[in-house]
């Protein structure tokens, strides 16, 4: 009946989303409680037995939180309670799966508080009555060598947990980080009902400022833009995982550096008639986040729509996007995508460099890295992982293209969010084909 109601009162809030592009604090809780239900009672269970993982225990203290059990918190929960422990125990064969938090309070309304303090003054000793109640296969713990994201126990607690194991339990100690990454890196149907309006909101942000509502050539400078984008953010109830930068690329002598378009390092650089505009921006709303990149052109006196030669540029970069997301397919490795999507770019003569990563409850998510912008081989590790049905992307790359009106090669770097299902991969709020105008009478 709850799991019915959650689903009821998320359908509710979610036609709301439609009319209002930001829902209020109280209203995102309940989205985020009503997901958060769903995910632990549906699909947790289902990746413990495809993980062939009995027990899953999570620990984390208070300020230093375990990324896994900061998405398992509540939205009434900011960080953990002192030291939360979460266990997870799913037996297939006899359809046992139960949720219990060994600590002081219930987690939310999901998972109940399992400790009585009476019989077992100790934390650990409660832990341990649990493992010897379910006698579990595997005893699974985030530990990660290759993602960051599923590497969350620190060594204190790992010491004190393992210590207080007896012999034969501490040999049952395995990683969790398969187990994890699948937790992060899955989507579910719930969530998925909004992740769309995430990256819509994403694009109107930046269309708006990319207009002449806030950019006035000869005065604006990237700095002025990089902080109108941070104030967009916050009047409208939003955060970001990461400070925004804006760059620009012009008919001077100047040679693209990829190091410094991602660093603000030119913050009073202005704005001029002529030039292409670079954007790296996104936001977080309801657990998720967004990572976008688009470019926008500065109209001249004269001009009503950008140079042929910039727009050409840009359709080369959509299909290197193209090119790349043709590669995906299950289980198939980061690396290998990332390569036979480079030798398809290269029988086109196309140039360009791939560093695409998964998206979700991170900006930079656990799953299979696709490239880095430093680093066109293989990524040991993280390039290794396969990837999966069910699963959101950052479509991140650049294509360059010699403009010979300038002289130089210049860089189209885009950036675009997808799923990848059963069905192939699409984008969640369509891709930038045309560049955004500034000026001219376009806005």
């Amino acid at each position: 009946m709850k799991n019915k109601m959650s689903k009821i009162i998320l359908l509710l809030l979610l036609s709301i989303c439609t009319k209002a592009q930001v829902l209020p604090l109280k209203e995102q809780a309940k989205v985020i409680d009503a997901v958060l239900e769903n995910r632990l009672n549906q699909l947790l269970p289902s990746l413990m037995e495809k993980n062939n993982i009995d027990m899953w225990v999570v620990i984390s203290r208070e300020y230093n939180e375990d990324p896994v059990l900061k998405t398992m918190l509540p939205a009434t929960w900011l960080s953990a309670r002192r030291r939360t422990i979460l266990v997870f125990y799913n037996n297939p064969t006899t359809k046992v799966y139960k949720k219990f938090a060994v600590a002081r309070y219930s987690v939310g309304d999901n998972i109940e508080a399992n400790w009585d303090m009476k019989k077992f003054p100790d934390q650990w000793d409660a832990l341990n009555n649990i493992i010897e109640t379910y006698r579990p296969n595997k005893i699974a713990l985030n530990t990660s060598q290759n993602f960051g994201h599923a590497d969350g126990i620190d060594h204190t607690e790992y010491e004190q947990f393992t210590q207080k194991l007896s012999a034969s339990n501490k040999a049952k100690v395995v990683s969790a980080s398969n187990l994890a990454v699948a937790w992060l890196e899955t989507r579910t149907p719930m969530e998925m009902q909004y992740y769309s309006q995430l990256n819509s909101i994403t694009h109107k942000i930046i269309a708006e400022g990319f207009s002449s509502k806030v950019i006035t050539p000869g005065i604006t400078t990237t700095d002025d833009m990089v902080w109108w984008f941070r104030q967009k953010v916050n009047d409208l109830g939003l955060t970001t995982w990461f400070h925004p930068s804006v760059e620009i690329q012009r008919n001077d002598n100047a040679v693209f550096d990829h190091l410094k378009a991602f660093t603000n390092t030119d913050k009073d650089n202005i704005i001029r008639t002529g030039d292409l505009l670079h954007v790296d921006f996104g936001i977080t709303y309801l657990r998720l986040n967004t990572d976008v990149q688009e470019h926008a052109y500065v109209l001249g006196p004269d001009e009503r729509e950008a140079p042929s030669y910039l727009s050409n540029g840009l359709k080369t970069a959509n299909r290197l996007q193209d090119i790349l997301t043709q590669q995906f397919k299950e289980n198939k490795t980061g690396n290998k995508i990332l390569s036979d999507a480079l030798a398809q770019a290269k029988q086109e003569n196309i140039k360009g460099v791939i560093y695409t990563h998964p998206l979700g409850f991170h900006g930079h998510a656990a799953g299979p890295t696709i490239g880095m912008w430093d680093n066109q081989n293989d990524t040991p590790g993280s390039g290794d992982y396969p990837m999966h049905y069910k699963t959101a992307y950052s479509i991140e790359l650049n294509a360059a293209t010699f403009i010979k009106e300038w002289n130089k090669e210049v860089r189209f770097m885009l950036e675009q969010n997808g799923y990848f299902d059963e069905k192939g991969f699409w984008y969640l709020d369509g891709r930038q084909t045309k560049l955004h105008l500034i000026g001219g009478g376009n806005n």
